[in-house]
């Protein structure tokens, strides 16, 4: 863990430049909206400690905040999603327990491994967005729809990422 500082530290650099000079800028149809910072979460390695995710996913989002002025939105979101990934790994955990030498990638643990645990994580951290956004149950059936494409779209983005980026060894 200790060793996987600098790259974290890089990664979470990244991501941040990248979703606020790129992907803020692409809105497909007004309601389709690319978040692929939450990458950050997702990759967190599987030993760091608990609060960890949650410490850096709340800065993550204060990040997001301060270049978008949205007012603390992304990262509530933030947050919840980072709250969300302690107990989703221990559902989707192995019988022996996660390896600490394994990363969550696809290339470490699988395809449906990955796309299972990005895929839930990532409509929480949507759903959880753009219900705050807005702020109104008269518009639950848009907001779940617009949940649920931005998260097909930010799903397809961080799996080519990881294709990309996680090559195999």
């Amino acid at each position: 863990m200790i060793n996987d500082l600098p790259k974290i530290a890089i990664r979470f650099v990244a991501l941040i430049l990248l979703q606020v000079l790129v992907l803020n800028n692409v809105a497909f149809s007004g309601s389709i909206n690319p978040y692929l910072y939450i990458l950050f979460i997702l990759m967190l390695p599987f030993d760091s400690p608990k609060w960890l995710p949650l410490v850096s996913a709340f800065f993550l989002g204060l990040s997001i905040d301060v270049f978008t002025s949205t007012l603390g939105m992304h990262a509530a979101a933030s947050l919840f999603m980072a709250y969300s990934r302690n107990y989703l790994l221990k559902l989707f955990a192995p019988r022996d327990g996660y390896d600490p030498i394994l990363s969550p990638t696809i290339q470490d643990m699988g395809l449906v491994w990955f796309l299972s645990y990005s895929s839930i994580l990532t409509f929480l951290h949507h759903a959880f967005l753009f219900t705050i956004e807005l702020f109104r149950f008269t518009e639950f059936f848009p907001t779940l729809g617009r949940a649920l494409l931005s998260s097909i779209f930010t799903i397809i983005l961080i799996l080519i990422s990881q294709l990309l980026i996680y090559r195999k060894k």
